[in-house]
């Protein structure tokens, strides 16, 4: 039997799309309609950004411990969560947890070294930007990465908060990341990594100078891997 999906959201947009992946890709291993039995919960994204705002990881960490007992009580065997910034209490969590996690920087890092990729461009909320989550793990690695001055992580901070996470998209929104990217490879990156779970729900591989790493699905199709291992 496959194992059970246990999704600790945060965001709604991120957390439907990692769901949406696992069910849709999992037909084409396990059949049609088929996938592992998914269960998810969260807490309001409200309750996370008191902690966020305030640098409280050890909050942060509270949160997605509520999140993992109460789904391992559902019977999940595993947990992941759908959100790169979230994964700075990860550290907090994971000798806590009732249940082993999956670690989305882990799994772009991983997906990174197999295509080849030197130098990463690192886009998401200011806070993963401009924290540890990625460093560590692309450093682990022996992989460069970049992130956008200063201006950059601000207007594409604001562009997930105001638009993405409520479901905006907008024309204007994906051409400004277009042209970030651009930037991006100026600066000797060749990929992207998508470090916000609804960033790949606006930017895509065809207006994208450089290739992109899907944080949301790299995730989702790890769980899968794991669940039918």
């Amino acid at each position: 039997m496959p194992q059970h999906i246990g999704i600790v959201a945060c965001s709604a947009e991120g957390a439907a799309l990692c769901y949406r992946t696992i069910c849709l890709e999992a037909s084409r291993l396990m059949g049609k309609y088929a996938h592992p039995e998914v269960t998810m919960h969260t807490h309001p994204l409200s309750e996370y950004m008191k902690f966020i705002d305030n640098g409280d990881w050890a909050g942060v960490a509270n949160l997605m411990l509520s999140s993992a007992e109460k789904l391992g009580r559902c019977g999940a065997d595993f947990l992941i969560s759908p959100d790169n910034t979230v994964h700075q209490a990860f550290d907090l969590v994971a000798h806590r947890s009732p249940r082993p996690w999956l670690h989305i920087a882990q799994e772009v890092t991983n997906e990174a070294k197999h295509c080849h990729y030197q130098r990463l461009a690192v886009l998401g909320t200011r806070y993963l930007m401009e924290g540890p989550v990625y460093e560590e793990k692309l450093n682990a690695a022996g992989l460069e990465y970049r992130i956008p001055g200063q201006a950059q992580r601000q207007r594409i901070n604001q562009i997930i908060f105001d638009e993405l996470v409520n479901a905006q998209f907008t024309p204007r929104s994906l051409s400004y990341f277009a042209e970030v990217i651009r930037t991006m490879k100026e600066d000797g990156c060749d990929a992207i990594a998508l470090a916000c779970t609804e960033i790949p729900l606006l930017v895509t591989e065809e207006i994208s100078p450089l290739p992109l790493l899907d944080s949301t699905r790299l995730l989702a199709r790890a769980a899968l891997r794991k669940a039918l291992t």
